[in-house]
Formats: C-alpha cells, structure tokens, sequence
C-alpha cells in the first residue's frame, strides 16, 4: 500500500476537482471468487478503482465518499472467531480506515441500512459499472432492481472522472510500473534463454510462473508463449520447440502494489531468422520504432496507429505482399489482413487500464467514434496523449489461415493484396513486438530495463541459448 496521504490525496481530488454534482460514491470492494465450492477460491484480486482509493487488497469491503461533506468511510465484515481460526482473521475495520485516512464506517449491514436511508432521501448513489455477477447481486440488493439492469443505473459522471483522474500517472505510479516492467523483463529473459529445439511451451510458461511465484508476483494476465502467434490470445501451450519456429510471448508481470507490466518479444528458436522470418521481423520493429517516435501530448493515438500501419504496409509491399499506394491500402484497411487489432491501450493497475469502466470511455475523446472497419474496429485507445499517460505500442503481423482463405474467397481488397504470394507466407505464424511508453511533456520514454529487439540482438540472445 502506500501512505494514507497518497490515499486522502486521490478521494480529494475526485471530491473536489472531477467530482459528479451530489450524492454519494458506493465503491465496493472484491468478494472472493470460488474455483467450485465456497472454501476453494481463486486468488483474489481486489477491483482496481476501490484500490486506487482505499488502497486494502482485502475481500469483504467497501468504501463511500460523500460528495456535500466531503467524506470518506471504509465499511467491512467484522472478523469472527472461525476466521480467526481458519485463516488468522483481520485487522479491525477501525485499524483499516486509519490505515488510509478515512473514518470507520461499521459493518456492511450498516452500509446497507445507510443506502437505504440515503435512498430514502432521493440522493444520489454513484457506483461504476459492474463487471463481476457478484457486484450486480450486490448493488440490486443494496440499491434495488433487477442484476441484469443494474448496470444501467451505473453513474456516468463517476465512471468519467476516474477515468480521467486514474489516466494520469503519478511518479509514484510510474515506479509501480517501472517496477512491475522489471520483473516481466526477467520473465521474458528466463523464457528467451531456454527457447531451445526440443524445449516444450509449458516448460517455459512453467520458468516464468515459478521466478513470479518465488519473488511473491503474478502475471498481469494469462500469458501468451506459443510458436503460434498467429492466434492473437493464444494462452494454450501443448506444443514443441522445433529448429526454425518462432516464439512469441506476451507475459507481464506486477508490481507489489498491484500495478502492471506488459511486454511481448519474439525469439527464433535455434538461433537465426530465416530470410523471411528476418524481413517480417524488421517490418514490426520499424513499424513499432516508427510509433515511438510519433509519441507526443496532444497526438491522437489512432494517428500513431495509422503511422505504424504505413510503415509496415511499405515493407508488406517490399515483399511483394502488397501493392498499390501504401496511404490507399492502409485507409481502406487492406493492410489488416495482416494487422487486425490495435496499436495500443492505456497500462496502470490494470493491464488494459480502467477498461471495466468502459473500453470506449478510457480509449476514446468525446469527439471520437470507433470506427467500423475491420482492424480500426480493435483500437482501444485512440484519444489524443496527454502527460502522465502509460500507453503500450505493439504493431504485429500475422498470417491467419482462416482469415486469409476469407478475405480471399471475398475478393477482398484485391487492388492492394497479391493473394498468391500471401499464401506462400502462410506457416510465418504471427510477430508482434511491443514496449510500454510514458509520454512527457514533450514526447515518450520507453518504462522498463531493455530487452533484446534489434535483430542481431536477438539472435545473439537466443544462439546463447543453444
């Protein structure tokens, strides 16, 4: 946790500068999740919005803030003598609302009775979207109405000003991720270095778990570490090494406060690229290397999508992949046969970054609208960059089987796809390269230790392997 100031300091700003107009701001905490019966639960994971407030990575709590007295209290279950027996029990709830400055609330049957009374009263009762069934039952016992429609009473005005008070990092933050960026650098060196001919894909998912476990971290998200990156979340790893695969691995690991790292790095098993594996190679890292630079505040995202896309368009057409003007196949989306998602989102506690408060909200400005094209359809974030923001920018480029039979079945973007070379390419699997950037005041910085990118780097560090 940090300080009880950085915590009264963060519901002081929601309360004074990003507030909604009056009520109160309900933020329940997790409840634990069972595996297939009460006693067994996943590993908890606290809901990242109470985090950021009230900071207790704890099942059973909830906070409010009062938006006229500009108040905080932190509700809890009383600890009972079978928890005490079974699991060693809790600190008081008293302890724990001094642990974060705020004013002890009383037990969840309390809060349950001061909603009502606030209901009562025709205030209003500002929550932020459920995304868990467990919060949907919460919130329509506590507030009334059905689970499924509940999430339509959710508050606008609150989801908003999280969003824009959680998508500004502080230094403080920074070095949470900078941290968590550290430990999914080791990951990916430890699955690197024994990325050898015969090695299985679960052996070095079951590398990166143990170095997380023994270091008392977790992934930030099921990892993907497959030679078959062409499947985009491909989290199934039955599959061994051969001599001329590519790995791909997306993995990133968090920080003790719970922040996140998201990192994914490409390896030729047995030491070299092929010629072809080198050239798709380069086009990712020039297409990334050109987004990077393109980083500043003021810069909307989906123009450094956009800048990514030409650039490995122009390559795909150097390889005979593509034809035609590069600026005409990247606006009618040809190039996402190749490149079908995203550039990028937003990074923080979460790995895709507040995104239960609404994927469109965190990625978009009031003035932007998703686009309907196929590819452009997949970018989650596309607003202009301000400083403080922690964006990931990892451009790709896969052969997907299915996909391609499709498109060309359809004629698809004939003018621009040369189909017959297309399939020539078909066994490539998938590249995908991506870094975690803060932008600045006047431009971006890459967060985290470096990895091996550079062809030759990389190709030093997997024949080390060998």
């Amino acid at each position: 946790m940090f300080d009880a100031a950085t915590y009264r300091a963060r519901r002081r700003t929601l309360l004074q500068e990003d507030r909604p107009a009056e009520g109160l701001v309900l933020l329940p905490g997790n409840t634990p999740s069972p595996r297939n019966y009460a006693d067994n639960p996943h590993p908890f994971r606290q809901d990242s919005t109470f985090l950021y407030y009230f900071g207790h990575d704890r099942p059973h709590l909830c906070g409010v803030m009062d938006l006229e007295e500009g108040t905080a209290s932190l509700y809890g279950r009383t600890s009972t003598l079978e928890d005490e027996i079974w699991t060693g029990g809790t600190p008081s709830l008293q302890a724990l609302a001094d642990r974060v400055g705020a004013q002890k609330g009383g037990s969840l049957s309390v809060l349950e009775e001061a909603l009502a009374d606030a209901r009562a009263r025709g205030r209003t009762i500002h929550f932020p979207p459920p995304y868990r069934d467990a919060q949907r039952l919460r919130y329509a016992r506590w507030l009334g109405g059905a689970p499924d429609e509940i999430g339509a009473q959710a508050s606008e005005a609150l989801a908003r000003a999280v969003i824009r008070q959680r998508s500004v990092k502080t230094d403080a933050e920074v070095a949470e991720i900078e941290d968590a960026l550290t430990a999914t650098a080791q990951i990916h060196r430890a699955a690197q270095r024994h990325a050898v001919p015969g090695a299985t894909e679960q052996s070095l998912v079951g590398r990166m778990t143990g170095r997380l476990a023994g270091a008392n971290r977790s992934f930030a998200f099921p990892p993907t570490c497959s030679i078959h990156g062409e499947v985009l979340h491909n989290h199934a790893s039955p599959n061994t090494l051969a001599e001329g695969d590519l790995l791909l691995v997306d993995a990133g690991a968090t920080s003790p406060r719970h922040y996140a790292g998201d990192i994914t790095r490409v390896t030729p098993v047995g030491g070299r690229f092929t010629e072809r594996q080198r050239a798709l190679y380069t086009a990712v890292l020039a297409a990334q290397e050109a987004a990077l630079q393109a980083l500043a505040p003021g810069v909307p995202f989906v123009e450094i999508h956009r800048r990514a896309a030409h650039v490995l368009t122009e390559h795909l057409m150097e390889l005979g992949l593509m034809q035609g003007d590069p600026a005409a196949a990247v606006a009618a989306g040809a190039h996402a046969l190749f490149f079908p998602h995203g550039l990028g989102h937003m990074v923080g506690l979460d790995v895709h970054d507040m995104e239960s408060l609404g994927e469109d909200r965190v990625g978009y400005a009031d003035d932007q609208s998703r686009s309907d094209q196929f590819g452009l359809n997949a970018l989650r974030l596309a607003r202009p960059l301000r400083p403080g923001y922690v964006v990931t920018v990892e451009p790709g480029c896969y052969f997907i089987p299915p996909l391609i039979e499709h498109w060309r079945a359809e004629g698809r973007h004939d003018e621009f796809l040369r189909y017959d070379r297309v399939t020539e390419f078909m066994k490539e699997g998938g590249i995908r390269l991506e870094d975690d950037a803060l932008i600045t005041a006047d431009g971006a910085r890459v967060l985290g230790p470096s990895l091996p990118k550079s062809v030759d780097a990389v190709e030093a560090e997997a024949g080390a392997a060998v």
